[in-house]
């Protein structure tokens, strides 16, 4: 039950008359964190070569946002349900909009990292409240509407963020990623003010399960952690393992204390659903190919084609188009035969549409890599809104909002997960590729490990280059851009198989089918 305090309504049951005004603000809001979470990957080059950053301080950065996000969100959607949706939402763009200004004068890699974990942590404040605002503020009849719209622009948000992040980049300099994000987020707080109708839920419990939170958090953290210091320290390395083995003690002992502490964090019943595992399992994969083969064609385009930001993000857009015109098909479609066999077909889409884009590695056409971003877009649009249905419609209804909550989680570490998994990948590619050639050239051990680590390190590379003359620096970078031209074109064929092996095997999770009537019927709170 949800109670509103200020909703102008009669006995009749009307609604307040600004709902839609607030709604755009609500909108504007999850476009803003969708866009955070998109529009950084695209300037990655620029900024290295700017303050002599490192790839792997670059990623992290990069799903700092993410994996503060991810790890939160439940917890502020508790926070929302006891003190206001509205007040939090309102706590999340105020701290967004004050932190992007802050660090976007960041002098190097701790701040970069450091202001985008916090504004993760106003991301996830704002993602919870949007969604549960909409139904005290409007009536039945237009929820599905006002849901469609969130999608939408959350979708638009995330699709279209590298072009914007690249059309900012080439105009105004990196920093200026940061300093949308002001307007925006002001813009979004003035219509809430304004417009917003306050509510809570009485019957929410005040309780947060904080050991929860915490070892959820150092679980992914170490995952990811050893993801990404994995490229430079190696895989075997002692340090690297035990990081590895840590997440997955964590992600048990996780699981331990939810099915023993009173109130958990997540509910284990949620996994008795099998619609809702296979959407979960589903929603992950999505977000790991599309999060990673976006970082990994952002930085092909502008380090091997030479292409520069705004390009490289404009040239991405195709998938964007094809997102968004089957998003709504989608849903309709799942309404007419129920939401597995929507996203079955999406993701071997999305599968097919990666082995496209990674014919790449060999042969570069802008028109097959465009060709292959529109699949990948259709298999995109024909998933999400089914998901994000099934991730309500599977469970008991008292469980909707711990599910939703869940299903966003999915979206913010599987993208988080995505790029620090797939550049792991490329980078290994890349340096037995590198050595390969070295060992074959007749090069002594040691150059050929230098040569190695050169492949993945820039700052290393341009020591190299800074010693030879000018032929043999043109000889190594052309060297070097083939060979990050294979690795992208074999790690994106990987992240398709991914996607086409979980296509072909969800049925064997997601058995059950529930009746079109019912999930159409079901209250639509889960996000893209």
């Amino acid at each position: 039950m949800t109670r509103t305090t200020g909703a102008r309504r009669d006995g009749a049951g009307s609604y307040s008359e600004h709902r839609w005004k607030a709604l755009t603000g609500m909108c504007v809001a999850a476009g803003l964190v969708w866009l955070t979470f998109a529009d950084f990957a695209v300037a990655v080059p620029t900024i290295s070569d700017e303050l002599a950053v490192s790839l792997p301080d670059l990623q992290w950065a990069n799903n700092a946002f993410s994996l503060s996000a991810g790890a939160l969100v439940l917890a502020a959607g508790r926070l929302g349900d006891v003190y206001g949706r509205k007040r939090t939402l309102e706590i999340g763009l105020a701290i967004i909009g004050a932190l992007s200004l802050v660090f976007a004068f960041a002098p190097g890699a701790t701040g970069l990292i450091v202001g985008r974990a916090a504004m993760g942590v106003g991301a996830a404040l704002i993602l919870p409240a949007t969604l549960a605002l909409i139904p005290p503020m409007f009536p039945p009849d237009e929820q599905p509407r006002a849901f469609g719209a969130w999608m939408a622009v959350a979708w638009v948000g995330q699709a279209a963020g590298p072009a914007v992040g690249g059309i900012l980049t080439g105009l105004f300099g990196w920093r200026s990623t940061f300093w949308i994000d002001a307007p925006l987020a002001l813009a979004a707080l003035w219509l809430v003010r304004r417009a917003a109708v306050e509510s809570t839920d009485p019957n929410a419990s005040r309780h947060i399960d904080l050991p929860g939170v915490l070892v959820s958090a150092l679980a992914a953290f170490c995952l990811l952690y050893g993801c990404t210091a994995g490229q430079e320290k190696g895989f075997g390395d002692p340090v690297i393992i035990a990081l590895l083995v840590g997440s997955a003690v964590l992600a048990a002992l996780f699981v331990l204390l939810q099915k023993r502490v009173r109130e958990p964090l997540i509910d284990l019943r949620l996994f008795s659903s099998r619609p809702f595992c296979g959407a979960l399992v589903a929603n992950s994969v999505m977000n790991i190919v599309f999060s990673g083969i976006s970082f990994l064609l952002t930085l092909y385009l502008q380090e091997v084609r030479g292409y520069g930001p705004i390009a490289a993000g404009l040239l991405l857009l195709p998938s964007t188009a094809t997102i968004l015109l089957l998003n709504s098909y989608g849903g309709r479609f799942s309404v007419r035969r129920g939401p597995r066999l929507p996203v079955v077909i999406g993701a071997l889409l999305l599968g097919t549409g990666a082995l496209v884009v990674s014919t790449i590695g060999q042969h570069y056409t802008y028109a097959v890599l465009a060709a292959g971003l529109l699949v990948l877009g259709t298999g995109l649009g024909l998933m999400s809104i089914p998901l994000s249905n099934t991730a309500v419609a599977g469970p008991p209804e008292e469980l909707a909002g711990t599910a939703s909550g869940m299903f966003k989680v999915t979206s913010m570490l599987g993208g988080a997960f995505g790029v620090a998994a797939l550049v792991a990948v490329q980078q290994g590619i890349e340096t037995n590729q590198a050595t390969d050639r070295a060992k074959a050239a007749g090069l002594s051990d040691r150059d050929v490990q230098q040569l190695g680590n050169a492949v993945t390190d820039s700052r290393l590379a341009s020591r190299i280059l800074a010693s030879v003359d000018r032929p043999t620096q043109d000889a190594i970078t052309a060297a070097f851009h083939e060979i990050q031209a294979i690795a992208t074109g074999r790690t994106i064929a990987l992240a398709g198989l991914l996607a086409i092996v979980m296509g072909l095997t969800l049925p064997l999770v997601w058995r059950e089918r529930p009746a079109p009537d019912e999930a159409a019927g079901r209250k639509d709170t889960a996000a893209a």
